[in-house]
């Protein structure tokens, strides 16, 4: 009766093992799965947000240079081809004008920007 009931007792002992290992590796999983969701969702948007600013900072570099380059030559313009009309007391007019042009097309760029967020 003794060995009947020592394999009896290691077989309960033996599903309770398992059983146990049943729920950690059932733990095991739920971590897996929150862990990968959790990577999911914050890492893939980071992701394509990454990309996303570093086009709008490319554009926004390549915008400044070409804004900095045609005001110069608005202004190179203004000063050098109007042969006399703007020296004297008007020599300020071009500068007036190159300000006037910039404003009026950084404006035009903004109303231009529709999209709010990411």
């Amino acid at each position: 009766m003794t060995v009947d009931r020592r394999s009896t007792l290691s077989a309960g002992i033996d599903r309770y093992h398992d059983r146990r290992m049943a729920e950690k590796n059932g733990i095991a999983d739920q971590f897996d799965l929150i862990k990968t969701y959790a990577r999911q969702q914050t890492l893939d948007p980071l992701k394509g947000a990454g990309r996303w600013v570093s086009m709008g900072l490319l554009g926004s570099v390549l915008l400044t240079i070409g804004g900095v380059s045609m005001t110069i030559g608005l202004l190179r313009l203004l000063q050098e081809e109007t042969s006399s009309n703007f020296t004297g007391n008007l020599s300020w007019l071009p500068y007036l004008i190159t300000m006037a042009v910039l404003i009026i097309a950084m404006t035009l760029l903004g109303l231009r920007i529709r999209k709010k967020t990411l």
